[in-house]
């Protein structure tokens, strides 16, 4: 993943350590004592691209850098790619042991399928559960085992081992849902929430700060929807019988560093600071976004139809 330099409007206001020459020095100062770490520049002087044995291992480094207080943003997580004498791309394999009661292993299967799985063996035990075998991607179970877990009702069984590498499975949906992006800078409030709470899942309550661009919940459509959450009730002279009633607002559903980094897509940025996790959008602007997925929507399709 990419490790870059803070820049949000909110930037420089939680951490201590926020410049590139802090979070440079940092990534190094760790590659002293973590031996199976590899931090690389880019090219730019604003980001770091940071490898390591899996999401776990990668987390572990974010949440020591928040603690001494530094203040970054980071990038969803990719596999390391490789080529072969042909200059074919190929990349890392893994086989999933599934371990799952009969009612579930449906499911399961449709999912990991969808990932680029393929179903190598199926038995059942004595108990009842089914032992699933796939052969599937790395990059396919990245941000899967808690969508494997809600699946199964957390009576899921899932071990993985590297398998080597192989051609590229192709292109794949990370995640089928759209997000909730705020719409304008400033304070979140409770009639504002009440209102969006509609369009789905939020991430946040009342009094957060939140600024343009910002992932304030997630639509259960795929598409992104921008929500006012800073709009405020307009006063008037009126006043009916349920005017002043407390607005219901539904607990935020709060996001942990590795749920946080399963749910960012690839357009998406997880900003990490001593107080608070924040996803945003990679283009803040949304005009600038709109013009960015227009243009690799029409791309992939020049690409698909042969460039006609």
């Amino acid at each position: 993943m990419n490790f870059i330099v803070n820049d949000s409007p909110l930037a420089g206001q939680e951490g201590k350590y926020i410049t590139s020459r802090h979070l440079r020095d940092r990534l190094y100062r760790e590659l002293n004592t973590d031996v199976s770490l590899r931090v690389e520049d880019t090219e730019t002087t604003e980001a770091f691209k940071v490898s390591g044995r899996g999401e776990l291992h990668l987390s572990v480094l974010i949440e020591n850098m928040r603690r001494e207080g530094y203040e970054f943003a980071v990038s969803k997580p990719e596999v390391l790619y490789k080529t072969d004498e042909r200059g074919k791309k190929l990349e890392p394999m893994e086989i999933a042991y599934v371990d799952v009661p009969e009612e579930f292993s449906g499911t399961v299967i449709q999912k990991l399928s969808e990932r680029k799985g393929e179903l190598q063996g199926m038995s059942t035990a004595s108990d009842g559960t089914v032992r699933l075998e796939f052969h599937i991607p790395s990059r396919g179970l990245i941000g899967f085992r808690g969508e494997f877990l809600t699946s199964t009702k957390g009576t899921g069984i899932l071990n993985t081992t590297f398998d080597g590498y192989a051609p590229y499975k192709g292109d794949f949906q990370y995640r089928k849902q759209g997000s909730l992006i705020a719409f304008e800078s400033g304070e979140a409030v409770a009639y504002g929430l009440f209102s969006a709470q509609d369009r789905g899942t939020l991430f946040i309550g009342p009094g957060e700060k939140v600024y343009a661009g910002m992932i304030i919940g997630e639509n259960p459509r795929t598409e992104d929807i921008e929500v006012n959450v800073c709009k405020t009730k307009h006063l008037t002279n009126t006043r009916s019988s349920s005017a002043d009633e407390a607005l219901r607002l539904v607990p935020p559903k709060i996001l942990s560093l590795e749920q946080a980094l399963d749910y960012i897509d690839t357009d998406e940025l997880l900003e990490v600071t001593p107080t608070h996790l924040r996803i945003r959008k990679k283009i803040l602007d949304s005009t600038l976004r709109y013009r960015a997925n227009k243009s690799k929507t029409n791309y992939h399709k020049n690409t698909e139809f042969g460039g006609m």
